[in-house]
């Protein structure tokens, strides 16, 4: 599932792509993606609209349109977007297909059916998505001051992956992305924030800054043929530059040790045992 490095180049290509355009029609030809109000009534409203932004809030991207009402797009398990030509072959497991008056389509691609769409009024959003109240540190939508991101974290009494992943205290923040900060910040997944000194803390943070950013800047990570791609159908080039996350067996980068990989809540977490304390 795509994590915050990816959302957030959706969200800037949607929004380089989409801006100023007018929708000349929706299509949704399965059930179940629509949550508000319904299918009918979406494309009816969508009809003739013009899009005039679009931004995210932790996980949700928000495509803005001339007046009140604001798309909300929650991505599920393996759900894509793309621009493509309305002459291009419609992929298996297309939800929605929305085609401007010019430029082509935009499509959404939802093989497991586990996205969903909502047209709400903007100043309603937090009502149907009352998370949002909640939402903790945005690294790539905002400057963050690492006494801001120590106070925080050390309001925490869960072991440091679970912190990293939780999006109260961090958005966006999933098992492959938290690996990959503990590894940078040279800690073990099962550390207690409490029992973190000063420096560890400044580690930590610079790890979140770094990797959330370095991310964004290789165009995501793209992991296997169904993994995450651009609003192009282009791959991410950040899997070249993982760490530990799914690199169990391999050679350590910091020691002569192999990387492991042990249970963790319902999954796993991989790490390097003799340089993350």
């Amino acid at each position: 599932m795509a994590e915050l490095p990816e959302l957030e180049i959706l969200r800037r290509e949607l929004e380089r792509d989409l801006a100023g355009r007018k929708i000349k029609g929706v299509e949704v030809p399965g059930a179940g993606l629509v949550k508000h109000p319904t299918k009918k009534a979406l494309a009816t409203a969508l009809a003739g609209a013009k899009v005039t932004g679009v931004t995210r809030r932790g996980t949700l991207l928000l495509v803005a349109m001339e007046g009140t009402d604001v798309l909300v797009l929650q991505l599920g398990d393996l759900t894509r977007l793309r621009r493509q030509q309305a002459k291009e072959a419609t992929e298996k497991g297309t939800a929605m297909v929305v085609t401007f008056t010019q430029g082509g389509q935009l499509r959404l691609i939802d093989p497991k059916r586990q996205g969903t769409v909502e047209l709400v009024p903007v100043d309603e959003v937090e009502q149907y998505h009352p998370e949002l109240a909640n939402l903790g540190l945005d690294p790539a939508d905002e400057p963050i001051s690492w006494t801001t991101f120590g106070e925080a974290l050390l309001r925490r009494n869960e072991r440091l992956k679970s912190v990293l992943m939780d999006p109260t205290f961090l958005v966006g923040i999933g098992p492959m992305y938290s690996d990959e900060i503990l590894f940078h910040s040279g800690l073990r997944y099962d550390r207690i924030p409490s029992a973190l000194t000063t420096q560890e803390i400044r580690r930590l943070y610079r790890a979140v800054v770094e990797t959330v950013h370095e991310a964004i800047k290789y165009g995501g990570t793209t992991l296997g043929p169904d993994g995450w791609v651009s609003l192009d159908g282009s791959p991410g080039e950040y899997n070249q530059h993982l760490t530990v996350y799914k690199r169990d067996g391999e050679m350590s980068p910091r020691a002569r040790g192999p990387i492991v990989k042990v249970r963790f809540g319902s999954g796993y977490t991989y790490f390097c045992e003799q340089t993350q304390v």
